[in-house]
């Protein structure tokens, strides 16, 4: 899912994107690891990926999934 970067705190490597709706969802410095960059500049258009949901769980709205990738978007 595309998502353009909202908010970065390079110490804890966590903050926040907002989706193409206006959702802010945030993400962990796990998150940011995973997608190999060193820095995120709020405006940026970044991919994000989030968390399967449990097996036999109900579909839960992108706001409240967890971000588990934030990698630059590339075409």
């Amino acid at each position: 899912m595309q998502a353009t970067a909202y908010t970065f705190d390079p110490q804890t490597r966590a903050g926040s994107v907002l989706l193409d709706d206006g959702t802010p969802v945030p993400f962990d410095g796990a998150a940011f690891d995973a997608g190999g960059l060193l820095m995120l500049r709020p405006g940026q258009r970044v991919r994000i990926e989030f968390a399967a949901p449990a097996e036999g769980t109900p579909e839960v709205p992108p706001a409240e999934r967890r971000v588990t990738l934030v990698t630059l978007q590339t075409f």
